[in-house]
């Protein structure tokens, strides 16, 4: 099977594109305990930038600039981030899947402040640090479907 090779306008607007939609992405996660959204959803949005880049350039290309293991690691990144969070929570003699950090002060344990309030990004205890362990596992684990996707085009069924 020939290369997939799209216009350099197609190429030139995904490379334009990408930034925008991996803030974005990133935004979702880290607000993700203050708006709807979150580690999933940020992380789809994420995945999603890279596969604008699939779209856009080669198969070749693409192997050249994202390997698989990375993929694989970003996601095991994410899982271990995600375990290793609420393990603390049993160190500290909380249950398992405890909020540690709320109350503490220090980063993400600002305590909420009582009634209607804007919004502070430094509150939600572990609930931030977990939506970025969703968004790196969500972001490897759709590259990895999506690479291995794209592994078997132009092979014959």
């Amino acid at each position: 099977m020939k290369n997939m090779n799209m216009s350099n306008l197609v190429r030139t607007s995904a490379g334009l594109l990408m930034p925008f939609v991996l803030v974005f992405g990133f935004y979702i996660v880290i607000h993700g305990h203050l708006t709807p959204g979150g580690g999933f959803q940020g992380g789809a949005v994420i995945a999603t930038a890279f596969v604008l880049l699939f779209v856009a350039h080669s198969r070749e290309t693409i192997r050249e600039r994202i390997s698989l293991g990375f993929m694989k690691n970003t996601e095991t990144l994410g899982l271990m981030l995600f375990i290793l969070t609420a393990l603390i929570a049993l160190g500290v003699g909380l249950a398992f899947f405890g909020n540690w950090l709320v109350g503490t002060g220090g980063l993400f344990g600002t305590p909420v402040a009582f009634g209607i309030n804007p919004g502070d990004l430094n509150t939600g205890g572990v609930i931030p640090i977990m939506n970025v362990a969703v968004g790196l596992e969500v972001l490897g684990a759709m590259s990895v479907i999506i690479l291995a996707m794209l592994s078997g085009i132009g092979r014959e069924a």
